[in-house]
């Protein structure tokens, strides 16, 4: 069953749904397929390390070991940072209720942009005080994760005329760089060099 994700704003809930924007419905996809000289449709194989055996699809995995060599449990997998001090899990943003918060455009442009996510009331909620103030320009921001994990993305709640949209991803860390020393330039007009001048002596 679906759950709503519960967006708080001047103290007020509204529950919303989301649905993902796909990039192919939105333009469709193109796929590339092969075949032999007899028409048959050919296989992508995985070429085994000794260089001789081929692997059909399906035929390999991914697995978690130790320095060891054994294997271990993803589930017993517990994140650490630099320090090798446990990182507390970030919970799933549908299990709370998310305060919204007032962000510039600027904050916005900066997002790189993960997933986009078209808001809709959930159910029968009356969300329409959220969604005056969004289609009216108001840009909103509040930490998401859709499943849970080591870290949130940062969510931007934003309006295109009549619609809502949910737009997650990470804020890019921009360097900027100016010179050390600024250069005046010089309008002078440089002087008129005439034929005279030259010295055809040295060419």
């Amino acid at each position: 069953m679906a759950r709503p994700l519960v967006l708080v704003l001047d103290g007020v809930e509204y529950p919303v749904g989301i649905v993902k924007v796909d990039r192919d419905k939105l333009y469709g996809r193109m796929e590339i397929e092969a075949f032999d000289e007899k028409g048959r449709p050919a296989e992508i194989r995985v070429l085994a390390a000794d260089g001789k055996t081929l692997i059909n699809k399906g035929g390999t995995a991914l697995a978690s070991v130790t320095d060891k060599g054994d294997s271990v449990d993803r589930n017993a997998l517990v994140p650490v940072n630099e320090e090798g001090e446990k990182i507390e899990q970030a919970p799933s943003s549908f299990n709370q209720n998310n305060i919204l918060e007032k962000a510039e455009v600027d904050d916005y442009l900066l997002q790189i942009v993960k997933s986009v996510y078209l808001m809709t009331p959930f159910e029968d909620a009356d969300i329409s005080p959220l969604l005056d103030e969004i289609t009216a320009g108001q840009i909103y921001t509040f930490p998401f994760s859709y499943r849970g994990g080591v870290e949130y993305d940062s969510a931007y709640v934003i309006g295109s005329g009549k619609d809502a949209f949910i737009v997650t991803g990470k804020q890019a860390e921009l360097d900027f760089i100016k010179l050390n020393e600024s250069s005046v330039l010089n309008s002078d007009e440089e002087d008129e060099i005439s034929v005279d001048d030259l010295d055809f002596d040295l060419m």
